[in-house]
């Protein structure tokens, strides 16, 4: 992913000019997964980032240092992902989606299963996961959160999220296996 950030100077509490592009440059590569995990779409992901970092500049007097910069832009992005997949936008583009692969007569068994064997990985997996479910993977296996990291910035309870982490972690498993089961079905018969 290459985001352009145009050359924007701030001038913080002391003082100092900082270029912008210098805070929020750690934090893209982190933020795009976050989007991609909730659109699963690369370009909406891209969007998402963009317009997370044009609203973090533009509030940038509101951030008021209560939490660490990257839990706010994370926070951010999640809303912004919520806010994109409730838009007419993106309805109308999975209902798009939904006919034109009932359509494509092209599907045949050989290549759905070549299709199968390739893309199975725990990355597709875990996409198939309700969003609640994902987060917390994302949080907790990919940025390395604690619960309790994770239950803050989710605004949820420690509990809460240490049930969505037991209860995906099942939903993986249960995946995988179902995945096994059908691929040795279609193997030897």
């Amino acid at each position: 992913m290459k985001l352009e950030i145009i050359d924007i100077r701030l001038t913080g509490k002391e003082g100092i000019e900082v270029d912008f592009e210098d805070i929020v440059r750690p934090y893209i590569s982190i933020l795009f997964r976050i989007a991609y995990t909730y659109v699963k779409d690369s370009h909406a992901a891209e969007d998402i980032v963009q317009d997370v970092l044009i609203k973090a500049y533009e509030r940038q007097t509101q951030f008021r240092g209560e939490a660490n910069y990257e839990t706010y832009l994370v926070k951010m992005t999640i809303n912004r992902s919520y806010d994109y997949l409730r838009s007419w936008h993106y309805r109308q583009l999975v209902l798009t989606n939904k006919w034109s692969d009932l359509l494509n007569h092209s599907h045949t068994p050989e290549n759905s299963l070549l299709t199968k064997e390739q893309n199975i990985t725990v990355a597709e997996l875990i996409l198939r996961l309700q969003p609640k479910y994902r987060e917390v993977l994302f949080f907790y296996y990919y940025l390395q959160y604690d619960v309790n990291e994770i239950a803050m910035l989710l605004k949820l309870s420690v509990n809460t999220v240490k049930t969505r982490l037991v209860r995906a972690r099942k939903m993986l498993k249960n995946l995988t296996t179902k995945l096994e089961v059908d691929f040795n079905e279609t193997e030897f018969n």
